[in-house]
């Protein structure tokens, strides 16, 4: 049977880097990481897993709670996050907390006591469950939105932004009437994009009006059904910003059964770069979020936590990018 001295000596490295490598330290380059592994693989050599967590009184493991597996800015993010675990000997627990302050809260207990090595999450907005995670000393990051009251690592979008430029895209373009589908009241990234929305129409100097603001759930469902009724008033849009792509999707499939083409007859521009969205007709003008990067970035911050949990919290906020496409150019 190998021993840990066997795969030291085949990898070139102490036996101590050995041991920090399979444990998954955030300290070990990623290269001498890959190397252990491999000569570990090599070998055949296992550590011994219940002895190990006993010593660290933690497993090699991270939780990933976000709030839609369906989205595919979620799933980005997650495989980002899966990513760099992988690359230093974390396997990654994926969570869905559909927007329930329940579920989240029952989850991280589960990440307590499984004795998870850190929790990354999109908080619902509450803070009672994290502060769990405060209590028991675990490490945790937070993407797309930040805790309130919150200190901790956090990686945003400047969605505000973003969501400004998306309209002044639209208002540049000639539409007039310009709407807006935004998700839940409270929820962080919903009210940015609806704030930034409202900066570029004060900002053109057109009027503000809540008969052209829809807010539901981030749901294809409740899109679908917002976009019918604001399709449907004596006033209706001539363009619309979606908050996010499972949103588009239910606007989209409204505007179908209204016979209302995207384009033509009114502009549109959603929130995520989906991989269907250039397929449709026309192809879809998107905000592309970066988030593969963001799942990246956390899981790094979280690996750095584990290692240090003194260190000073940081705040990242990334770029998101428009990309233009024939749904929001009039024909």
């Amino acid at each position: 049977m190998a021993t840990i001295s066997d795969v030291a000596a085949l990898a070139g490295v102490s036996t101590a880097t050995v041991s920090r490598a399979l444990n998954g330290k955030a300290t070990v380059d990623p290269g001498l990481a890959a190397r252990v592994r491999k000569a570990a693989g090599e070998l055949g050599y296992q550590p011994n897993g219940p002895a190990r967590n006993l010593r660290r009184q933690e497993a090699a493991v991270v939780a990933l709670i976000i709030s839609d597996v369906e989205n595919p800015f979620f799933t980005a993010i997650a495989r980002g996050v899966e990513d760099v675990a992988h690359e230093v000997g974390y396997s990654v627990v994926l969570c869905n907390s559909d927007e329930s302050a329940g579920k989240e809260s029952r989850y991280i207990d589960i990440a307590i006591q499984e004795r998870v090595a850190g929790v990354i999450l999109s908080p619902t907005g509450t803070t009672s469950s994290v502060q769990k995670l405060v209590a028991r000393g675990t490490a945790f990051v937070a993407v797309d939105r930040p805790l309130p009251q919150q200190d901790s690592d956090v990686v945003l979008v400047d969605t505000r932004l973003a969501a400004r430029q998306a309209t002044e895209h639209l208002i540049a373009q000639g539409y007039d009437r310009i709407g807006c589908l935004t998700g839940p009241a409270g929820v962080r990234t919903a009210d940015d994009r609806l704030a930034g929305y409202r900066d570029a129409l004060k900002a053109g100097k057109r009027k503000s009006s809540t008969k052209l603001v829809r807010r539901t759930e981030y749901k294809a469902a409740g899109a679908h059904r917002a976009a019918l009724e604001l399709m449907n008033t004596d006033e209706p849009p001539d363009a619309l910003l979606v908050a996010n792509s499972a949103m588009a999707v239910g606007v989209l499939q409204a505007l179908r059964e209204l016979g209302t083409r995207p384009g033509r007859d009114v502009g549109i521009v959603a929130f995520d770069d989906a991989p269907w969205a250039e397929l449709v007709d026309p192809p879809l003008s998107v905000v592309a979020q970066p988030a593969y990067e963001i799942g990246t970035v956390a899981a790094r911050l979280l690996l750095a936590r584990i290692t240090d949990g003194s260190r000073p919290s940081t705040t990242t906020t990334l770029g998101a990018r428009l990309i233009e496409r024939e749904s929001s150019h009039r024909h």
